[in-house]
């Protein structure tokens, strides 16, 4: 399995405010990158599967949500996360 407990725990301490810390906008989206990642990795040796690809464009959009809702509450904590992760708008 691609992303153990482990993984999310080194995620959410990273980027949440604390390892148990796992409701925060900063580590969702932390979260959802990297599987974001992960199945973009996938998706380019497996090209015709479109069950993997309606869940990439799933992921996306609850990311963009989530960033949409950050830029709202705290535009410092958005640029913040954006300048982290490396995403680009």
């Amino acid at each position: 399995m691609y992303l153990t407990s482990e993984k999310k725990q080194e995620i959410f301490e990273k980027y949440g405010k604390s390892n148990t810390d796992t409701g925060s906008p900063e580590a969702q989206i932390a979260l959802f990158s990297y599987r974001i990642a992960h199945l973009t990795e996938h998706l380019k040796s497996n090209h015709k599967d479109y069950s993997t690809e309606r869940a990439l464009r799933m992921l996306v959009g609850k990311r963009r949500r989530l960033l949409d809702y950050l830029i709202k509450v705290d535009i410092n904590r958005y640029r913040a996360i954006i300048k982290e992760l490396g995403i680009r708008k």
